[in-house]
């Protein structure tokens, strides 16, 4: 099966976990909506196409490796708060200007947030469709990412990549045989692991350098009709051991 390779990295990465009140946490590993968000967005989907999101949502199979862990491999976190009056404006991906809708000034009751990051980040995703045929196809998606219909993002607006996201296809029989079956894109030891996660079911044949950490169930999947986050999918997280690959990378 072919799959498509993606690299994510930038300065600043949030990979959205469960919001609890006014903090956003961020979890390892990309979440389902977030991945399905992006691709939307390079292909010039509008958020009110809910089907059509829910349906790349629902063909998504990806497995994801982290090539080299954020800064001190911890997160960091920033405040936000902000006075907005009626009159003020700011520049939106769209291209066009947004205004404040109401209200004279939020500063009277301002909104306090606290949001997470990961800071020099480097993550490897590999993924493929199901149904392979339907539209966007793998190719409208390498199509998209190397021509974006409007600019990327990697979990938040703040969050732009820092290098090209295409990298490639692979084929394999899973998406976790297609990543490890891809080079890691850092200089390491042959002995490091390297974290890494992907969806049950998704095993290889060969298991001999990945070792398995946990099972469970993920809620990272919106369901994109009610704009809210909902249902579960079960995943499995481990390290792999790294070595040189001979695989050939199409593009």
């Amino acid at each position: 099966m072919r799959h498509l390779i993606m690299h994510l990295e930038a300065p600043l990465m949030a990979f959205g976990g469960e919001a609890i009140d006014n903090y956003g946490v961020v979890r390892p590993f990309p979440a389902a909506s977030m991945l399905t968000g992006l691709l939307a967005n390079a292909l010039g989907w509008y958020r009110i196409e809910r089907e059509r999101h829910q349906r790349l949502q629902d063909r998504l199979v990806f497995a994801a490796r982290i090539d080299r862990e954020s800064y001190g491999g911890l997160s960091i976190q920033d405040f936000q708060t902000a006075k907005l009056d009626k009159n003020d404006k700011g520049w939106t991906t769209m291209g066009s200007p947004e205004g404040r809708a109401g209200g004279a000034s939020t500063y009277n009751a301002p909104h306090l947030r606290f949001r997470d990051y990961y800071a020099d980040a480097s993550v490897v995703v590999a993924l493929r469709l199901e149904p392979e045929e339907d539209a966007p196809t793998l190719e409208d998606l390498k199509a998209a990412l190397e021509s974006p219909r409007r600019p990327l993002f990697i979990g938040r607006k703040s969050c732009l990549p820092s290098v090209p996201i295409f990298k490639g296809f692979i084929h394999a029989d899973t998406c976790l045989a297609a990543l490890v079956d891809y080079p890691s894109l850092e200089r390491i030891n042959a002995s490091e692991s390297l974290r890494i996660l992907w969806p049950q079911g998704e095993e290889m044949k060969n298991m001999e350098r990945v070792k398995v950490n946990r099972t469970y169930m993920i809620t990272d999947q919106r369901n994109w009709k009610s704009g809210l986050h909902g249902g579960g999918r079960w995943v499995t997280q481990g390290t792999y051991t790294t070595s040189e690959s001979n695989v050939e990378i199409g593009v």
